[in-house]
This record gives C-alpha cells, structure tokens and sequence, in this order.
C-alpha cells in the first residue's frame, strides 16, 4: 500500500470520528488523500466534518452514524460498505470510552459500557473488516489504545484492562497477518486534551491537578498515529515523555509497578 503522496481512490473508515483524536485522524487522512467513511453516534457532527473536510482536501467522504457497542453494529457497516462497492483499505478503529473513579462506586451498567463498545465493538469491527484486506492481499489496521495499556491504572481500572486487551489482540494479530499484505498497529497516546478528558475532569477534581506538559494534543498524536499506521509499525506510543513511560513500566516488576500506581493515585485524593 502507497504512503500519502500515493494514496488515489484508497478510502480510510473511522469510528469515533466526530471529535477529539477520531476527527484529528480523519483531517490528518484527508491530508493524506484518502477517501473517507465517518463512523460515529453523532450524524450531524459527521456530515458537518465530512463536508468541511471535503472541501479541504478534494477528497471523498461519506458518513455512516452508527453506534458500535451495539450487537450487530459492525455487521450492518460492512454490509452497507459491499452494498456500496466501497472497499476499506485503512481502518482506524477510535471509538472508545473512558469511565473514572472507583471500580465499586461504578454501576456495573457503566463498566458494561466500557467493554461493548471498548472490547466487543472493536473486536466486531476487525472480525468484519479484516477478511476482505487478507482476501484482496492489501491493507492496514489502526487500533487507538492508550499508554493505560502497559501498566494498572487504579480508579481507571476497566477503562485500562479494555486497553490492555486492545494492545494485545493487535499484537497477536500482527503476527498472523504477516505475509498477508495487511499490517495492523496499536497507537497508544498519553493524557490528551478531548473533550473525553474535559469530561472526566468535570467528575474527578483530581484530574484538574494534572499539568500542562503531560497533555498531548489529538493533532499530534493522529500525525504519529497515521505515519505508523502507513509505516506498518506494530506499536506507537506518541511523545517522548509517554515512550519513557511505557519502558519503565515494561522494566518494572509488577508488583512494584501496582504499588507505585496506587501511591500516586492515593497521593492526588
């Protein structure tokens, strides 16, 4: 699959398109001349970007509303996708949810929440969208994890074990799918400003104490995203203060790792 300069009538679908890392993704694609296919709950923040997009780049956008933690969700898009003849060279699975605070004040509606749409709807998306790729010998994956990924996050405990998961089921795949023509990356970014963070700061004040320089922006971490995602790296963790992160916690014993987290977490109540 061509780089950027190259990429004429290829299409990239992206869910959780409509804000935050999902719409710098999509601009950033557009950038890049892809096609598009908007994916997100939200019709009318998708066609508003698509537009806007389009007129940007010249390229191709479509939008398809959908609520990916719902059974059935992925199968329905990739059977509108064949309706149309639109095939998918590039997806980026985004869509996510982050819930925080304590595992045992959570309603278990909420920590279902995380796991459908987290787990289940981005695993249903790549059981649906991956055997086209490997029949047509071409194409590449982009799964948005997190730093939460490498390491226990406590009052992020779901939320960082749907991550995990995430990271590991792309590192699997990665092995599988060599020698196919399709490659799959885990993009895994830091604290960065979306309105998902705005939203967990407005319920935990302790979030409000975090500094500037440890948010990234969803400009930046989309721009690495897309350059690994082309590149056919298999993990990309954007910045280097959140690559320094993620080594140490690879180096770490797990238990010390565990209580460093809860210290740190304790210390900010």
């Amino acid at each position: 699959m061509a780089h950027a300069d190259k990429v004429a009538e290829q299409t990239a679908l992206i869910t959780g398109a409509s804000s935050g890392i999902g719409a710098a993704l999509a601009t950033r694609f557009a950038r890049g001349g892809f096609n598009l296919v908007l994916v997100a709950r939200s019709a009318g923040k998708l066609k508003a970007l698509a537009t806007s997009l389009s007129a940007a780049h010249g390229v191709k956008s479509w939008v398809a509303p959908a609520d990916l933690s719902q059974p059935g969700a992925a199968k329905k898009l990739a059977a509108s996708m064949k309706r149309a003849r639109r095939p998918i060279d590039v997806l980026v699975n985004n869509a996510g949810v982050l819930e925080y605070g304590p595992f045992v004040t959570m309603s278990s509606a909420r920590h279902q929440r995380l796991i459908d749409l987290n787990v289940a709807g981005l695993t249903a998306m790549l059981a649906h969208f991956l055997p086209p790729m490997v029949a047509r010998g071409r194409g590449r994956v982009l799964n948005v994890a997190s730093i939460a990924a490498f390491q226990p996050v406590p009052s992020l405990a779901t939320y960082a074990a749907t991550k995990a998961y995430v990271l590991s089921l792309t590192e699997s795949l990665s092995e599988e799918l060599k020698g196919t023509g399709v490659s799959i990356t885990a993009l895994c970014p830091g604290i960065t400003a979306t309105h998902m963070l705005d939203a967990a700061r407005r319920g935990a004040s302790e979030l409000k104490q975090l500094p500037g320089f440890v948010v990234g922006t969803a400009d930046a971490v989309a721009d690495e995203g897309f350059e690994a995602c082309l590149g056919g790296e298999v993990i990309r963790v954007p910045g280097a203060l959140n690559r320094a992160a993620a080594l140490a916690a690879g180096a770490t014993p797990k238990w010390l790792l565990r209580r460093v987290s809860g210290a740190m977490v304790r210390g900010i109540k």
